[in-house]
């Protein structure tokens, strides 16, 4: 394809016939030449907004950008309702390209209930590989909304899934040849498949029914990041466990093939939480049939501490994320 807007016999073939769920919400979708988007909620009820690139990836960018976004809400308490996408490709792209992002995209909007209302599609020379931009809406009752920033000296840290499974499915995938002359076939599949635990949706609905004070999704930084940016939102300090930190098999050996750290290492799919009482809200979320761990407390200090047996070191603001470091 050449630079500019996407031709409409592309669109119409590439892009519109690709999506199909459907959400009450909206009342006006996607269509050719329409810029904007409408939806209707109920009285009681309020819109929360996302937006985040994927630009770490050019596999599996599709479900990828909506995963994220779905999570950017989940972790507000919020429902997600649909995405609006820009989709921005480099110059002489294939349309064979585009059709399987918006497929990929079309699968992952529709497992999560989500609607693609409307969006652009370019090509430009300003890129070298595609590049996702997700704008996200979703709704919550009034008064429902959780924040980064509830966080309360004396609240449990919690965490869910394992840390790193976003970036270990991302290097497995970009890096698959280089790995399978490491590791057997069934390990580097095995962690390509981690991207089937990249949702916090089913975990976030399962705390705000449970008394969650704040949530935090753990996305570029990694854990350490998203601790970090938690307690700098609430204003509190912390101490959390190394050891108490769940963290997949699959992550550590590829993290230590290629001399990154796990704890700095993009995360989706794993999300922190404050609770009053972090053991009930453990139970809770494995009731679901989802791990999680009591990872830590929330203290009155300004310190930051991560604790493993006799040794203390101190957090500091995110760093670049230890994917760039691979990928």
């Amino acid at each position: 394809m050449k630079i500019g807007k996407v031709p409409e016999n592309i669109l119409k073939r590439s892009v519109m016939k690709q999506l199909h769920y459907k959400r009450d919400e909206v009342l006006m979708g996607p269509s050719i030449g329409e810029d904007c988007t409408a939806l209707k909620l109920e009285d009681d009820e309020i819109v929360v907004m996302s937006t985040d690139p994927i630009t770490g990836t050019a596999n599996d960018i599709g479900n990828l950008a909506i995963q994220v976004t779905a999570n950017d809400l989940a972790s507000s308490g919020a429902e997600p309702i649909g995405v609006m996408l820009t989709i921005l490709l480099p110059d002489g792209t294939r349309e064979i390209k585009l059709k399987r992002i918006m497929e990929q995209m079309e699968v992952a909007c529709a497992a999560a209930h989500i609607q693609i209302m409307g969006g652009h599609t370019e090509v430009t020379s300003a890129v070298t590989r595609p590049v996702v931009n997700v704008v996200g809406v979703g709704k919550t009752k009034v008064g429902r909304m959780i924040s980064t920033a509830g966080a309360r000296p004396g609240m449990d840290i919690v965490l869910t899934k394992w840390i790193g499974i976003e970036g270990t499915t991302i290097i497995a995938k970009e890096k698959e040849e280089e790995l399978k002359e490491h590791f057997s076939s069934s390990f580097v599949d095995g962690a390509k498949e981690l991207d089937k635990y990249l949702s916090v949706v089913p975990e976030a609905m399962v705390a705000v029914e449970n008394n969650v004070a704040a949530m935090h999704d753990i996305t570029e930084g990694g854990v350490y990041g998203a601790l970090w940016e938690m307690a700098e939102a609430s204003g509190v300090g912390l101490e959390a466990d190394l050891k108490a930190i769940p963290i997949k098999q699959e992550t550590v050996e590829i993290c230590e093939y290629y001399d990154v750290n796990p704890y700095g290492l993009i995360s989706s799919g794993s999300m922190l939480m404050a609770a009053e009482d972090g053991a009930a809200l453990v139970k809770a979320i494995e009731d679901a049939g989802i791990n999680a761990a009591v990872i830590g407390k929330f203290t009155d200090s300004n310190d930051r501490v991560i604790v493993r047996d006799d040794d203390r070191r101190f957090l500091e603001p995110p760093k670049t994320d230890e994917l760039y470091k691979v990928c």
